[in-house]
């Protein structure tokens, strides 16, 4: 069993250190990583629609991200793949039969529906769920929210495992308030931390939510005319309702119709927070100048204090150019030693505009003293970065043994994943491939080996009593 390895025993130590901690929760690219460009107002994803993919690269690419936060200092945590292709889904659908015979028949006469239900689209858990620190509930409890991602079918379908698996590895039912996902209709549409930011003197200390959705768009006001916003504001005053976040910590912002329309299909590819520093485009909320008094004010009220903020103006660095650089939709990271880094995706150092504007971020007046990069490109290609791979999940110290040990990562586990990956995973992906059902049989094979490497035990369908691989 992983809980009686030397590995485990190590983690469990790391798990239960003092102070305060954020869990950087990171999906593994799953097996079935393709280029299907099935996100709607995501025009990375649109671009590369159709194109070979490498998901042995990719997964590799995730874990060495995870590897240079852990070296940062950072408390990095590993969240499985989902089960792919949906054979269950496929099946409610009117593809009758075994797996294989509904995967088949579903490569044959709907290949769009198919592509839905193998994307590997969990790997993405910004989108996972929305976490409030206990220092922030009413009940003194972390709290967590899993996402409906109700607006498209390949996202929607996650939240019953993503659900399971985040029960698995924050198990502890007396300091963690797991809740049920809001409802899945248009009106509480729900996308999870990738539209909420957190800010607060110290990880440790009170702080402010700020919540940001697309809809409903005022009447008279701009609207988006090429997407459609995702988030809507119900959902996030539920999330805060639900969480016990006093209304008078909670700000709630609209995106700007520029922003989505330009492809900020979430708040974190406009915008991002750590503690008490804020990076954000002057273009990402309709509230323009406003929405930064707004979050400043009520940061004034809840600490007494003012947060940093680094601004990038459209003259310097246009929305469009900050979008397709994600130079946002970095892991703003605290260091042991105080200092803040700023881990961006190697796309925005190739862009003039965005590496222009990072070398000026050190000597801005915040704590940020280090910018790095780190190669994302086959998770880039779909359209999500460094903020995109990881959930944040700060921890009091006395709820660091909340989290399973097994899933922590150090060295050793990094080196055994990246060998599990070589292992088990495809070196190139095509739509058209995922009608083979031996890619179905494949996956379960390394995921079951992988929640035993991870001391999960059996948290997927497959793998309960009677259940095949196949």
């Amino acid at each position: 069993m992983a809980s009686d390895s030397p590995r485990s025993r190590a983690n469990a130590d790391a798990s239960a250190g003092s102070g305060p901690a954020e869990l950087q929760l990171d999906g593994l690219v799953g097996p079935t990583h393709h280029y299907g460009g099935l996100g709607a107002g995501n025009r990375a994803s649109r671009r590369h629609g159709g194109e070979v993919s490498r998901p042995r690269d990719a997964a590799l690419q995730g874990i060495a991200k995870m590897r240079a936060v852990a070296e940062l200092g950072g408390l990095q945590g590993v969240l499985p793949p989902h089960d792919r292709p949906a054979a269950d889904v496929l099946r409610r659908l009117g593809f009758a039969g075994s797996d294989a015979d509904a995967i088949e028949r579903a490569a044959r006469e709907a290949p769009e529906l198919l592509s839905a239900c193998a994307s590997a689209s969990a790997m993405w858990s910004a989108n996972a769920a929305t976490v409030t620190p206990s220092v922030d509930a009413a009940d003194g409890r972390l709290h967590v929210t899993p996402a409906n991602l109700a607006q498209q079918l390949h996202r929607a379908i996650e939240t019953p495992t993503t659900q399971r698996l985040l029960a698995a590895v924050l198990a502890d039912p007396e300091r963690v308030a797991h809740h049920a996902p809001l409802p899945a209709t248009d009106a509480t549409a729900d996308e999870g931390a990738a539209n909420h930011m957190r800010l607060a003197p110290s990880l440790g200390s009170p702080g402010v939510s700020v919540f940001v959705h697309g809809r409903p768009v005022p009447d008279g006001a701009a609207a988006p005319a090429r997407y459609r916003p995702r988030q809507s504001r119900a959902a996030s005053e539920g999330v805060a309702r639900a969480h016990g976040v006093a209304p008078e910590r909670t700000v709630l912002l609209r995106q700007s119709a520029a922003a989505i329309d330009a492809g900020a299909f979430h708040n974190d590819v406009v915008a991002v927070s750590n503690e008490d520093v804020l990076l954000f485009h002057e273009r990402a909320f309709a509230a323009g100048p406003e929405a930064r008094r707004a979050i400043e004010e009520a940061y004034r009220r809840a600490t007494g204090g003012s947060p940093s903020t680094i601004v990038a103006r459209e003259a310097d660095l246009p929305l469009e150019e900050a979008i397709r650089s994600y130079v946002f939709n970095a892991q703003l990271l605290t260091r042991p030693d105080g200092g803040m880094t700023l881990l961006c995706p190697a796309e925005s150092r190739e862009n003039d505009r965005a590496r222009a504007f990072l070398e000026q971020v050190p000597g801005a007046g915040t704590r940020i003293d280090r910018v790095a990069f780190v190669e994302l490109r086959q998770s880039m290609k779909n359209g999500g970065g460094p903020a995109c791979l990881r959930l944040r999940v700060p921890l009091a110290p006395s709820e660091r043994g909340v989290l399973a040990p097994g899933v922590c990562l150090d060295a050793e586990l990094a080196g055994r994943l990246e060998a599990w990956v070589r292992r088990h995973y495809r070196e190139t992906l095509t739509p058209a491939d995922l009608g083979d059902p031996d890619l179905l049989a494949e996956s379960r094979t390394a995921l079951d080996e992988l929640t035993g490497l991870l001391g999960l035990g059996s948290v997927y369908p497959f793998q309960r009593a009677g259940a095949g691989l196949g």
